[in-house]
């Protein structure tokens, strides 16, 4: 079997678990452009529990991502993932049959309690060959932009039809769907990824955060996520002062966001085709900036809030883009795992954030309020950012290794970082792993497997 190819497992991993992934998340995304409108109908609310509401997912999600990850290393992936699945639909049908507001953010944080995707990614990583896992992943990450989009516009027209319970009911069953496709289609791993390709480790956390560069990221993916969800607790409500109506808010929302993935492309190409990538990372920090700056401005022109919110996805997309290639190539090789749960982590407390932030604001003041608030947000992440050190380009591979001796393991990644292309090695005994960061030009796989005793 070709290594520069899937194979027919990862590719029906991958599709799979793709599915399952942008199933969940249709759910949970569906919501932002809705509960603000037709929430209103629901006892006891108010700007704050609608915020509350729209970021208690958040707050579960990033508080039980590492733990369900370490229950999916002791219990198996299939187990957990199905029970967080139940777990995430039991909340939408709370949410469902809610009345209340109260009742409605009960069921949203029981959503969050299904986090999976810590597990998730890490049955992706155990069917994938190592040289082959960031393809997988990547089909992962544009199934779950494409729900994103996906959501915009079914959320407006089933809420539009059946109200918000209709949005939380199809949560459910597409909850249900992803559990079938766990049981029927996803297949069993055959073996196991190595931790540093899985998921964070207490000891390992420590240590991270205390890197500097990542937890720039870690801070930074946190305030992106909290600014898109205090932008949806009242952009909805401007969209309809400005003259559009709940129902058509997807013919807004789906223009703007394929405009904006088109638009983002030259971000891309001039961030890594020319090497520019610090320079249009701060750019799209600015943009974002500037873009919830003038919606303080635009507030009442349906035109004049799709411009700024064009600006806005297009530098949402690219920071979103960007930001987990940054992190796996700033993590140390054996702690891609735990960096990306910390990272993770990151993105839905920023969410809940978001939603209280946003509440809190639309309560006590004006719309306006809110779109400065994230302006301000966004001066902060802009100062956060400038000295950040962007890495050299890097791919992480894992090797097995057949000494547990631990005199013996400083000896050998002693040997591996002397060879062409090896950026850093590190040797873990108790795993019998090497984990290898490398520069893929100068990199001579069999140099590597010989220094292991490999061939």
């Amino acid at each position: 079997m070709s290594n520069h190819s899937l194979n027919p497992l990862e590719k029906r991993a991958a599709i799979s678990l793709a599915s399952v992934f942008a199933f969940r998340m249709l759910g949970l995304f569906m919501l932002m452009p809705v509960l603000a409108i037709y929430g209103q109908s629901l006892a006891h609310v108010s700007p704050m529990w609608i915020g509350l509401a729209i970021g208690a997912y958040g707050l579960t999600q990033a508080l039980l991502q590492i733990p369900m990850g370490w229950l999916s290393d002791k219990f198996g992936r299939k187990p957990i993932i199905i029970g967080g699945l139940i777990v995430f639909a039991l909340g939408s049908v709370v949410a469902a049959t809610a009345e209340s507001i109260y009742w409605v953010t009960v069921g949203r944080a029981l959503q969050g309690m299904g986090a999976i995707a810590s597990a998730l990614l890490a049955l992706a990583s155990d069917l994938s060959r190592d040289e082959q896992r960031p393809k997988v992943m990547a089909v992962i990450g544009m199934c779950i932009g494409l729900s994103f989009a996906i959501a915009m516009l079914l959320g407006p027209m089933v809420a539009a039809a059946f109200g918000i319970s209709g949005v939380f009911w199809l949560t459910a069953l597409l909850a249900v769907f992803g559990i079938l496709i766990i049981l029927f289609v996803v297949p069993n791993a055959v073996q196991r990824a190595p931790k540093g390709d899985t998921v964070a480790t207490f000891s390992d956390i420590r240590r991270l955060i205390k890197h500097p560069q990542l937890v720039r990221l870690d801070v930074g993916v946190m305030l992106l996520h909290l600014t898109l969800t205090t932008l949806f607790v009242v952009l909805p409500g401007q969209l309809i002062k400005g003259g559009l109506v709940a129902a058509e808010h997807w013919q807004l929302y789906i223009p703007v966001l394929l405009l904006a993935f088109v638009l983002m492309a030259p971000l891309m190409m001039v961030a890594i085709k020319k090497g520019k990538e610090k320079a249009v990372f701060l750019a799209s920090i600015i943009v974002l900036t500037l873009s919830a700056l003038s919606l303080v401005f635009a507030v009442d022109s349906v035109l004049a809030i799709a411009i700024c919110m064009l600006l806005y996805f297009v530098a949402f997309n690219f920071l979103e883009a960007t930001m987990p290639a940054l992190v796996t190539r700033l993590a140390p090789a054996s702690q891609k795992g735990s960096a990306m749960g910390v990272f993770s982590s990151g993105q839905f407390f920023g969410a809940f954030l978001g939603g209280v932030l946003g509440g809190y604001i639309a309560e006590f003041g004006e719309p306006q309020g809110v779109f400065a608030a994230v302006a301000c947000i966004g001066l902060i992440w802009l100062i956060v950012a400038w000295n950040m050190q962007i890495p050299p380009k890097s791919k992480i591979i894992s090797l097995s290794v057949r000494s547990s001796d631990v005199g013996k393991a400083s000896e050998i990644a002693d040997k591996l970082v002397m060879l062409p292309g090896v950026i850093e090695a590190t040797v873990v005994c108790e795993e019998n792993r090497s984990y290898l960061k490398i520069d893929d030009k100068n990199f001579d796989l069999n140099q590597a497997k010989q220094v292991l005793g490999l061939q």
